[in-house]
């Protein structure tokens, strides 16, 4: 399985959506706890609308997102705390029932997981892809 990851962090609309077309992801699957931007376009209502105006479709995963406390933690840096709140919310059983979704759609089309974070090593999608699917092969985008 392939997975892509990419964050929108700093991009604009234009630069997210021919990231996504250059690797031919036909899918964004939004792993936000709260899928709401300050960036203009990337709340989840537009979000949608301008991927389907690209032909991508679209799916909002809330419990894979990062709990309030995780992307405190973030945010500040700690890493390990992130790390222990993140493995604690896909433990829950919201999070295995989406976790299960998630892979069958990346497994069906190309697909791309979402969050904020350019770098993904500073992001719960990595944290995501390794306990769900470790073996696959992971390409993080830039827009």
């Amino acid at each position: 399985m392939r997975i892509f990851t990419i964050g929108y962090e700093g991009a604009t609309m234009e630069e997210f959506i021919a990231a996504l077309e250059r690797a031919g992801v036909e899918r964004v699957i939004d792993v936000r706890a709260v899928p709401n931007s300050r960036r203009p376009g990337f709340s989840k209502t537009p979000l949608k609308n301008a991927l389907a105006e690209a032909g991508i479709d679209y799916a909002h995963f809330r419990a894979l997102g990062t709990p309030a406390a995780g992307r405190e933690a973030a945010r500040a840096g700690r890493k390990t705390d992130l790390e222990r709140i993140y493995a604690g919310q896909l433990g829950t059983p919201e999070a295995m029932a989406e976790g299960a979704m998630m892979l069958d759609l990346a497994a069906e089309r190309p697909s791309a997981l979402l969050c904020y974070e350019r770098d993904p090593a500073c992001c719960h999608r990595t944290l995501l892809w390794q306990s769900l699917a470790p073996g696959a092969e992971v390409v993080d985008l830039t827009p």
